[in-house]
């Protein structure tokens, strides 16, 4: 069973369909920041930080070979902006992935303007569900 918060896009369906045919890494809090493992499978997760379930094993960190990072938000903006929880984990995380990020969110969590801070990284694109 996975576990995630509740204002943010489900994307279980997407990760166990594509997950025997891509690697999937998925965020792991520890401590003040997020690392990335390599998804598994299901009876390879443990609940962690807000009650979600992480895949367990090593941090993955050869940030360079990865193609696509899907990013949750709190809201996003048209201008590609992100706004998230407020402990910066993604903004430590983000710098280090040149990959084409997309931002997903709900509908109502596109908005016309939020505000930014200089470290903020831009997704390249938003998709609503």
């Amino acid at each position: 069973m996975y576990y995630s918060l509740k204002d943010e896009v489900q994307t279980h369906e997407f990760i166990d369909k594509w997950s025997n045919r891509k690697t999937i890494l998925l965020p792991v809090v520890v401590e003040d920041d997020i690392e990335l493992r390599i998804y598994t499978g299901k009876e390879y997760l443990a609940e962690g930080a807000f009650h979600i379930n992480e895949p367990t094993g090593q941090a993955y960190t050869n940030y360079d070979t990865i193609d696509l990072a899907i990013v949750p938000g709190v809201a996003f903006d048209e201008d590609g902006n992100r706004l998230g929880r407020g402990k910066g984990y993604y903004d430590r995380l983000l710098p280090h992935i040149e990959a084409t990020k997309i931002g997903i969110c709900f509908p109502f969590q596109l908005l016309k303007k939020i505000p930014t801070e200089p470290f903020d990284k831009k997704m390249d694109k938003i998709i609503t569900l």
